[in-house]
């Protein structure tokens, strides 16, 4: 009994101290000549703390608590087969979207810094496997045998290209990598057939969603923070890829549970590339809605990029020279790119549009 209320009677003092402190640091000396020696021994330590926040501006537990988040992560199966997907819950919330001016390496596209605010999302634990992917170009038997009629129609009426001629991974590993060279609008179009097989929306993320999923509660320039001496412990870049891109989850995940956000490939976001979007969109779920093929927004940097493109607020606009090579050119011209550096991450909104919505959705982003 007595001890606690000794620890009430402390708790008390150190608020008053603190107060007192921040209203007038200079009274510090006054006090310490007139305490005795024993009330010092209980005292100076408060003290030493509550100076530390004054002279911060803010106490420790103001700082963003990166631990306080809860992963939830549930997992797609695709029908019919032993092959399946993470998705991890991004909670709704704000974000500081762009990079300051004072930032290493930044960009004018980057700006102006803006407080965004996102609904929650589920988005893909890791970058998209050339397992999920090539299923798209497969005609399953099985799988096809096993959908409702709805479903079964609904795929039929997608337009797929056929498996292109030469390697798309260069060479590189499929089992456990992650798929590349497809262009944006083929990373949509199997968006659409993956919504329409599993009878969950999917689709591309927006920038603003990826950025702030990438941030994962922070403010500098990479999810682990600016010393970029720690870099290849959450990264897959030029300076340790070995000319190639690596499995996926190969290196440590951000603050979220989300891998590869920093390296690995670059990816495809859904918004057209403006250089002044963050002064031109709206703050609420922000979106460039693309009226062109290119230029598009992709993001993170890949295993043939330096660490800079790999911070997180990082914008890279995408051209037709990424296609130059296109084997298929022009039958197939909006499908594959010369581009073994580019993938995709799934999203999925957690409160899931209707029929019309996603209707909608489909004919602004294919043009149907």
């Amino acid at each position: 009994m007595i001890f606690e209320v000794i620890n009430e009677t402390l708790g008390w003092l150190f608020k008053k101290i603190v107060i007192f402190l921040c209203l007038e640091p200079k009274l510090i000396l006054s006090m310490l000549r007139i305490t005795s020696r024993v009330f010092n021994f209980f005292l100076i330590p408060f003290l030493i703390i509550a100076l530390g926040s004054c002279k911060s501006g803010k106490s420790a537990a103001a700082e963003p608590d990166k631990k306080a988040h809860t992963e939830e992560v549930f997992t797609e199966n695709i029908p019919v087969t032993d092959i399946s997907f993470d998705m991890v819950l991004i909670p709704e919330g704000n974000f500081m979207m762009g990079s300051p001016e004072d930032q290493v390496n930044r960009k004018a596209d980057e700006g102006p810094v803006k407080n965004v605010e996102l609904d929650a999302f589920y988005m893909g634990k890791y970058e998209l496997g050339w397992e999920v992917f090539e299923l798209f170009f497969k005609q399953n038997k099985e799988l096809f045998q096993t959908l409702e009629a709805d479903k079964l129609s609904g795929i039929d009426a997608i337009t797929r290209p056929s498996p292109p001629y030469e390697d798309p991974s260069y060479g590189m590993g499929k089992v456990g990598y992650p798929a590349i060279s497809m262009s944006a609008y083929s990373a949509l179009v199997f968006c659409k057939w993956l919504s329409t097989v599993t009878g969950r929306f999917y689709r591309l993320p927006t920038e603003a969603e990826w950025e702030y999923a990438a941030k994962a509660g922070t403010n500098t320039a990479y999810s682990f923070g600016d010393d970029i001496s720690k870099i290849d412990e959450y990264a897959v870049y030029y300076k340790n890829s070995d000319n190639h891109y690596a499995k996926v989850g190969s290196k440590l995940p951000n603050p979220w549970g989300l891998y590869d956000m920093h390296g690995n490939v670059s990816e495809w976001t859904l918004d057209e590339y403006k250089e002044n979007a963050l002064a031109i969109t709206e703050s609420k779920n922000p979106w460039v809605k693309p009226t062109v093929i290119h230029p598009r927004v992709i993001k993170g940097g890949s295993w043939d990029d330096d660490a800079k493109t790999l911070r997180s607020s990082a914008r890279i606009a995408s051209s037709l020279k990424l296609q130059k090579r296109d084997p298929q050119i022009p039958k197939s011209f909006w499908w594959n790119t010369d581009s073994n550096f580019i993938g995709f991450r799934l999203v999925s909104p957690k409160v899931q549009p209707t029929k019309e919505e996603q209707k909608l959705f489909w004919q602004t982003v294919l043009d149907e």
